[in-house]
């Protein structure tokens, strides 16, 4: 296996279209790291650079130790799972997965080696005389998973692989890459603009918006210390409440019309009459009846979603969403009080949208 490194990778298209836009990244060998974003962001961009289906317009992209800038596809040593499968549909199971092997020249006895193994890893022993058109989609990807882990690479590359399935596939084979990413250890690098399967699959996140990394970390770090307002509303289901407020004392922030909140002073920068972005998560949320401090909250419609209730409304002009549990007290009342603990609300700057915690 091998690390991937990425220094400063721009990608231009015709026309000055710039696709990325000079980004810089260290994947770990061993590593499962997702590229999170929504559609236009670049991530494709990006690994395709990775795999060296678009040219790189400058800067550097490392596997391992080597540049591969300037080499083909077929000699950097990686295997691609594509959204499509890009299965051969006259070839059957057992010769999709066998077919790479065979152009390299490989022994006979080592390819079915290689095939038995992956087929019995991926539960698809029983389909290796079967032609693509006799498979379900799940069984699809398996093949396709199949062919690139024959391939015993460097490097794993995942071009939302998931994306032509039904809600309750996906989940089952985002099981399946997880088990498989632990079984073989290698380094893998997986595009989505689905966060769940980003936060359940990575052991590190890279969300990426309009060409350019946003931020880098652990799906916890990237959902309880987002970077940028962008992070934040992308991060999350629903997405973090974002509220216009002012600083008006040390450790605390007024929201127009509707209130104060305190916040963990000491985790900002931030002074006396600053103009900032108040962040709070939906699940943060505390609903009461009566009460002073808080936020003054009109209650508008409710979302019951099994174990979740989700409370909308608004505080002043900001629209506001509550999660609560089910079984939780819920006043239900058209009016209440939002109350957020200090440590839960996050600051961001109003000019830039950048957080306002120190690095």
């Amino acid at each position: 296996m091998a690390s991937v490194t990425l220094d400063t990778v721009r990608k231009v298209y015709l026309g000055g279209v710039e696709a990325v836009k000079g980004a810089s990244l260290s994947i770990p060998d061993g590593s499962f790291t997702v590229l999170l974003g929504p559609s236009g962001c670049g991530k494709s961009t990006l690994l395709r650079m990775i795999a060296g289906l678009e040219t790189v317009t400058s800067g550097t992209i490392r596997i391992g130790d080597r540049v591969v800038n300037d080499i083909e596809p077929s000699e950097r040593d990686i295997a691609m799972v594509f959204q499509n499968y890009a299965l051969y549909p006259h070839m059957s199971v057992y010769d999709n997965m066998a077919y790479g092997l065979r152009n390299r020249g490989m022994a006979k006895d080592e390819i079915e080696r290689r095939v038995a193994e992956a087929s019995r890893m991926l539960a698809i022993e029983e389909f290796l005389t079967r032609k693509p058109r006799a498979l379900s989609g799940g069984q699809r990807q398996r093949v396709a998973m199949g062919r690139a882990v024959v391939r015993d690479p460097q490097v794993f590359l995942f071009d939302e692989p998931l994306s032509n399935l039904d809600a309750k596939l996906r989940v089952q084979m985002r099981l399946e890459i997880r088990r498989l990413h632990q079984r073989l250890k290698a380094t893998s690098v997986f595009v989505t603009h689905d966060q769940v399967e980003a936060m359940t699959l990575a052991d590190t996140v890279v969300v990426m918006s309009k060409g350019e990394i946003q931020q880098v970390g652990s799906p916890t770090d990237v959902y309880r210390k987002p970077t940028t307002t962008f992070v934040a509303s992308f991060i999350g289901s629903p997405a973090m409440n974002l509220m216009p407020g002012r600083v008006v004392g040390r450790g605390m922030v007024e929201i127009a019309n509707a209130g104060t909140l305190a916040f963990d002073a000491g985790q900002f920068m931030v002074g006396e009459g600053d103009q900032v972005e108040v962040g709070v998560r939906p699940e943060d949320w505390a609903l009461f009846t009566s009460g002073e401090g808080g936020l003054a909250f009109r209650r508008e419609f409710v979302e019951e979603l099994g174990a979740t209730r989700l409370v909308h409304g608004s505080a002043g002009a900001a629209p506001i969403v509550v999660a609560i549990p089910s079984g939780a007290n819920d006043p239900e009342t058209r009016d209440a009080r939002l109350v957020a603990k200090a440590q839960a609300v996050h600051l961001f700057s109003s000019a830039t949208g950048r957080t306002l915690r120190p690095a």
